[in-house]
């Protein structure tokens, strides 16, 4: 039980603000993130709160850690205290994925912007970024909205995958110039596994992307770390901004599975290898009418991939290539095709995974005027006849019969490991999605299987969401939007009910699935990213299993065994531990090695010239994969703390506490305000608000940290909990007596045993900062009755204890006196720490302005030097010149770099007066920020004893 005093107190707690690298700054998201928080990613949250004067910061965790949980705190801990103007820029194929973790884990409202929302927003006059949303964008329309973004003035940026940034500092490098300077004022957090991978100037391109003035030019940086190897330098300048947790320091609390592959071989049947033959010949044809000419490398990709995935699917894409055929021939017109007529839309997802690469520029597009080729066009709808004609022929796929033994031997395999009887099986086509489903249902499987697509609109989806809509009506799981709802009730129906859940790219994104532990690739994607993120729903962190990887292997497919080969044997993803391969796939981009495997399809017809494709391409990726950098990275990224993991076992008892005590206070603040409005049930936080108030109904609600899963997630940003904060905040009183009882309280809490039986008196002050941000505290001094001060520490505890209030017989004037003169110097002390440490960060970054402006320095006279060298050279070969033309050509070489020399000294001149300038005006905007306004506030006094 509580007092109204311990409510004003708690609701200054759960809303107070406080900077800098402690626990405190992270408070609000502790109670708002429904994630089993580990304290790798506290640290890693922290450190990007260090200093309110940094842009950002890296953080460079290895796979598989969680850094989308430590930006999601980071992100969660903005929103709380109000800054909600926030953008997520990331590549397009993990939009998904962020907004249902954003919504999922952290309760936040978010939007997906895209060309088509964004244009729609402007037609009716809204700015599309000013939703009171967070904003999530693929790194293409960030590039494109650039101008929009930077005027918006976003208050946090978080960039995903942000190795795809690295060569910013390379002219060429069009998209992530874009990039950085639409959030050039911005700050931000870089998330990625590889920071580096084949040159430090990649590491430098990264902290160019936080703040151009973190290190010199490139010409600077080149010069003192990639010539120089000045290792122990470059990282001590990193160490503000570059955070990397390893798998080894973490595993005394993440436990990694494994993945156990599982090959099943087969032999496709002749009418199969014969109608893959004559499908693949035709699609080298040049000139076709059957392919969209603008897009006819991506088209003839995915043909190649329904051609691999089943005869059903294939059957369907020629049906419509015909028909299309067909009618361009019926009104003598070229027409040029549309993608969206030929694929289903999760295949037609695939193609869009670039934006920038899906149309080729330089294709020579006919117009719909231009006279069409009768006889070109007759002969291509005989060709596709054909290859109709005799995919008719085929009942059943190879492949399909393969995946019956291969499932049966998988269920074997995880019945001895302890895992669940669930399998997700990953195809590319929605139509090899049915096929599969309806042969699988004919073979043992009927009632068990549920299908995942983009849109989800058949018949049993229909009515498994309608379901589940009815069963979580008063849940809080229902959000009101119909395709999330749908997502939800899917992944719920293939948890609790069936065996087999058959799902096309969709579902690569976004999905936890960890309570399966069997993956299986029917169609295996040439990108061995894609591949990882198929492989990620299940084998994740959470998983408690090992993982059976199951991938089919047409034997009688030379081209297909080279494919495996390359990606089981290099890139190891269906074999080793949690995220092995992340070293590896940083350095690859998916989407161009992709391009390369089409076009060994596209151009090579026999074994030789397979094989012989395969190895060039094998030769290029060891150039890329290689141990070249491996010394350089382990001295550049080496963890700072040799004492790593004990430091995280501190900190995990630490914030253990932390989250205890937080909890406990929003908990009984709940109680105490709702108080009649609600039934509470301590044992499982969770409570049943009787009748509605405001924005939140009636109906059961509980904590996100509790046990109980029925229930509407109860969190501090929630509604309901911010209306508890509001009245707590507004309670009035005056003076008072609390009788604390340190035995009657649930939280554990140790008082020193000689103010057992103690009484005295109280002030809670609250003081309010605003220099680099905004702090807020809550101070009290308080006094025994025989004149023994209490800590600011002991103060805390004492209010975490349950108290009874009693009737007051009211302070002394001296007591006052001492009161407020004591509350004075508390406040007088504070502001003197904070000031100290706002020194600190200033000096902080005066260092970096510094070493800035030396660096630029440097650069330009090393040229000198150079120049002054070269001079030296010339003169001396003057000097020894054996013949008239000799001397006369080296003395108007010498005139020249003469004349050079003078100018780079000019040049110097004006450049360091530039930069002087620039580091005066750095500095200028540091020390405006030094000016701080405080306001403080008595919120009551009070008279106390301990019982």
């Amino acid at each position: 039980m509580i007092t109204r005093y311990h409510a004003i107190y708690y609701a200054r707690v759960l809303a107070q603000r406080a900077i800098g690298d402690n626990i405190d700054s992270l408070s609000q998201s502790l109670l708002n993130a429904a994630v089993d928080i580990n304290p790798h990613q506290i640290e890693a949250a922290l450190f990007a709160f260090r200093s309110p004067l940094s842009k950002g910061i890296i953080l460079a965790d290895e796979v598989g850690l969680g850094k989308t949980i430590e930006a999601g705190l980071v992100l969660c801990q903005y929103w709380a205290i109000g800054k909600r103007k926030i953008i997520v820029v990331c590549p397009a194929a993990i939009r998904k994925q962020w907004s249902f973790e954003l919504t999922e884990k952290f309760g936040i409202d978010n939007e997906i912007l895209d060309s088509k929302n964004y244009n729609e927003y402007v037609r009716i006059g809204r700015n599309p970024f000013d939703n009171k949303k967070v904003v999530i964008c693929s790194y293409n329309f960030a590039a494109r909205k650039k101008d929009e973004i930077r005027l918006f003035g976003f208050d946090l940026a978080i960039i995903d995958e942000a190795h795809k940034l690295r060569n910013v500092y390379k002219k060429n490098s069009v998209t992530a110039h874009a990039v950085r300077e639409a959030l050039e004022n911005v700050k931000k957090l870089l998330l990625t596994a590889t920071p580096f991978q084949n040159s430090l100037m990649e590491l430098y391109g990264l902290t160019s992307i936080i703040d151009e003035n973190i290190f010199g030019d490139a010409k600077s940086f080149r010069a003192n770390y990639v010539y120089e190897e000045n290792y122990s330098e470059l990282q001590m300048r990193l160490a503000p901004y570059y955070k990397r947790t390893l798998r080894k320091d973490v595993v005394e609390y993440i436990n990694y599975t494994k993945r156990l592959p599982l090959t099943q071989k087969f032999d496709s049947t002749d009418l199969e290898f014969e109608l893959y033959t004559k499908v693949s010949e035709f699609l080298r044809s040049d000139n076709l009418y059957s392919i969209p000419v603008k897009q006819k490398m991506l088209t003839t990709m995915m043909v190649r991939k329904i051609l691999a995935s089943s005869t059903y699917a294939l059957l369907g894409t020629l049906a419509t290539i015909k028909a299309r055929l067909e009618k361009m021939l019926e009104e003598n017109k070229y027409q040029q095709f549309d993608l969206n007529e030929i694929f289903d839309e999760d295949e037609i997802e695939l193609l869009n995974e670039n934006e920038e690469d899906n149309i080729d520029s330089d294709a020579n597009l006919p117009t719909e005027d231009e006279i069409i080729d009768t006889k070109q066009i007759q002969k291509e709808i005989a060709a596709i006849q054909s290859f109709i004609n005799l995919a008719e022929q085929i009942k059943h796929d190879s492949k399909a019969k393969a995946l019956l033994i291969a499932l049966q031997k998988a269920f074997e395999q995880i019945e001895l490991i302890g895992a669940n009887r669930k399998a997700l099986i990953f195809t590319e086509s929605k139509r090899t999605q049915a096929y599969l489903k309806e042969f699988l249902e004919q073979n043992g499987y009927r009632g068990k299987i549920v299908i995942f697509n983009g849109s989800n609109s058949d018949k049993q989806s229909n009515e498994i969401l309608e379901a589940w809509l009815k069963a979580n009506a008063y849940t809080g799981k229902i959000s009101g939007i119909r395709a999330a709802d749908r997502r939800a009730a899917i992944v719920d129906y293939f948890k609790d009910k069936a065996e087999i859940m058959i799902a096309t790219e969709a579902a690569a994104e976004g999905l936890n699935l960890q309570f399966c532990s069997l993956v299986v690739n029917y169609d295996l994607p040439w990108n061995p990213q894609r591949i990882e993120q198929r492989i990620g729903r299940c084998h994740r962190y959470g998983q408690k299993s090992d993982v059976v990887v199951v991938n089919f292997v047409n034997q009688r497919n030379y081209a297909d065994l080279r494919v495996f080969e390359l990606l089981n044997d290099k890139f190891k993803l269906f074999s080793d531990v949690f995220g092995t391969s992340d070293e590896i796939l940083g350095q690859i981009d998916g989407v161009d090695f992709e391009k390369r495997i089409w076009l060994i399809y596209q151009e090579c017809r026999t074994e030789a010239e397979i094989s012989a494709a395969f190895e060039k391409l094998q030769a290029e990726l060891e150039s890329k994969i290689n141990t070249r950098l491996k010394d350089v990275k382990e001295q550049v990224l080496k963890t700072f703390d040799v004492e790593v993991q004990e430091r995280l076992r501190l900190a995990k008892e630490h914030t253990c506490a932390f989250i205890n005590r937080y909890e406990y206070i929003f908990w009984e603040l709940t109680k105490f305000i709702l108080g009649d409005k609600a039934v509470f049930n301590d044992s499982n936080h969770s409570f049943i608000l009787k009748e509605r108030i405001g924005e939140s109904p009636k109906g059961k609600y509980c904590l996100i940290t509790s046990k109980e899963t029925e229930g509407i997630p109860y969190r501090l940003s929630h509604p309901l909990a911010q209306y508890v904060l509001k009245q707590a905040s507004a309670i009035k009183v005056t003076g008072g007596k609390i009788i604390f009882s340190p035995l009657e309280t649930e939280l554990n809490v140790t008082l020193p045993e000689d103010l057992k039986g103690k009484s005295g008196y109280l002030l809670l002050s609250s003081l309010d900062v605003l220099a680099f941000d905004t702090e807020q505290y809550s101070l009290f001094t308080a006094y025994t009755d025989d004149g023994q001060p209490l800590s600011q520490e002991l103060c805390e505890k004492l209010f975490l204890c349950a108290g009874r209030e009693v009737k007051p017989t009211g302070l002394t004037p001296v007591q006052q006196r001492k009161l407020k003169e004591s509350a004075e110097q508390h406040r007088k002390g504070k502001l003197q720490q904070i000031d100290s440490r706002n020194l600190l960060y200033f000096k902080e970054e005066e260092e970096r302005i510094f070493q800035w402006e030396k660096d630029m320095i440097n650069s330009l006279e090393k040229e000198l030097d150079t120049i002054k060298r070269q001079i030296r050279e010339q003169e001396r070969l003057i000097r020894n010149a054996v013949t008239i033309e000799e001397k006369i050509a080296a003395t108007k070489k010498l005139e020249q770099l003469e004349s050079f020399k003078r100018r780079k000294r000019n040049e110097l001149a004006d450049r360091e007066d530039e930069i002087a300038s620039k580091r005066r005006k750095l500095l200028a905007e540091l020390d405006s920020r030094m000016i701080k306004q405080t306001h403080h506030e008595d919120l009551f006094a009070i008279e106390w004893q301990i019982v």
